[in-house]
């Protein structure tokens, strides 16, 4: 393992498993790792965000009760949902537009092919002018629409 962040990223992966959701005590889990509960906090809010397919529960008290959900959306309903997050983002930024498409993969929306093209397309490389991520953002949306209309 590369470091702490990515042990406990593999051992909620591991407990998920097939699952849709999972409950877990923040304290316990960081009692378990050694680590700050901040450090179970930023797992969860980098590696377990709607832009991965998942939404988190908490609440206060009771030792960090936090409920992990894992989104099942069909096809139809993944695109718009990946177009409303894009909208959200005031800038999208080259590492977020991956999250992105990596969803879109994880949905069977879009092949690995079809996304090493649109990551291509945005990449830093390709767009080198001043306010890259609002064009990136453009680009991406419309890609995201065209999508939506193939029916697929």
């Amino acid at each position: 393992m590369a470091n702490i962040s990515d042990a406990i990223e593999e051992f909620i992966l591991s407990v998920i498993g097939d699952e849709d959701t999972l409950q877990l005590s923040r304290n316990d889990l960081a009692s378990y790792f050694k680590v700050a509960p901040s450090q179970i906090n930023y797992v969860l809010s980098t590696r377990f965000n709607i832009d991965k397919g998942y939404v988190i529960e908490s609440k206060r008290g009771g030792g960090g009760s936090i409920t992990l959900i894992r989104l099942n959306l069909n096809e139809e309903e993944v695109i718009p949902r990946v177009l409303q997050e894009v909208d959200k983002t005031p800038m999208l930024m080259y590492n977020k537009a991956c999250d992105f498409i990596q969803y879109l993969i994880d949905n069977d929306v879009i092949t690995e092919d079809e996304s090493n093209i649109i990551k291509s397309a945005i990449s830093d490389k390709a767009l080198t002018m001043p306010y890259a991520e609002k064009i990136r953002q453009s680009i991406f949306k419309e890609i995201l629409i065209g999508l939506m209309k193939r029916g697929r």
